[in-house]
């Protein structure tokens, strides 16, 4: 999608984007050669539609990451919501072991979701009293926990 001109005829470049925190979104455009402003504003709905499709307004200044319109969404937008360590005071204790079959394991599952399948195996352990988690373990986790299908 382009913005014109209608005086110019010209195309119109990328001059600002506002995100106000409700859902809903600015963009503004100018004119190179007569200066003219347009701007553009979606409603919270429009807004996620077009997140989901891809389309970044006004350009990207970051490398898109994987499923980050999900992970945008998921708790509230908090950048921190998948990392492993997400700087809360339970992911900071000291937990079980995890021996290195079980930490190649782990490196397979998606990043974005890495952090929070850990905390289920180390909780498992914990609850099991379990000090090294191994292949077996998670297996043993998945079953009875009911995540075969996962």
């Amino acid at each position: 999608m382009k913005f014109l001109c209608v005086e110019c005829d010209r195309q119109m470049v990328f001059e600002e984007r506002q995100l106000p925190g409700d859902g809903t979104l600015a963009a503004a455009f100018k004119c190179p050669s007569c200066g003219r402003v347009t701007a553009l504003l979606t409603n919270p709905f429009e807004t996620q539609l077009v997140s989901s499709l891809g389309v970044v307004i006004g350009g990207r200044t970051v490398p898109a990451q994987p499923l980050e319109t999900v992970r945008g969404n998921v708790a509230g937008g908090r950048p921190d919501a998948f990392d492993e360590a997400s700087g809360r005071a339970e992911a900071r204790t000291a937990g079980p072991s995890w021996s290195a079959e079980a930490q190649q394991r782990l490196s397979q599952v998606p990043g974005f979701v890495r952090g929070m399948v850990k905390k289920i195996y180390a909780e498992y352990a914990k609850d099991h009293g379990i000090a090294e988690i191994t292949p077996a373990v998670m297996d043993t986790a998945r079953a009875e926990l009911g995540l075969e299908g996962m």
